[in-house]
């Protein structure tokens, strides 16, 4: 699954029905319930919201997330948590 540009994983998401999903890329699982999971993955932050939300496989050797239930949104984002990725530069100059 390695990238042979630049050691990244692939990321990619696969849902079917908007029950099942499989997402590969991904660095860590941030949290979970079952309303909300934030993911970080080789393109961003992803938050996926829906309801009866279920992390059934975790395999972050390989970057591999399966999730089930009724899943209502993705979000990205590019901001790491806790971090200051993409800030500007009044924002990093009034910090």
């Amino acid at each position: 699954m390695e990238d042979l540009n630049g050691g990244a994983r692939t990321h990619k998401v696969t849902m079917t029905n908007r029950r099942t999903c499989t997402i590969n890329g991904v660095n860590d699982v941030l949290s979970f319930d079952i309303h909300e999971i934030l993911l970080e993955t080789e393109q961003g932050m992803l938050m996926i919201k829906g309801d009866d939300l279920h992390v059934n496989r975790l395999t972050l050797d390989k970057g591999e997330v399966d999730v089930d239930g009724k899943i209502d949104s993705f979000t990205y984002s590019d901001v790491a948590p806790g971090g200051h990725q993409n800030e500007s530069f009044f924002a990093k100059l009034f910090r």
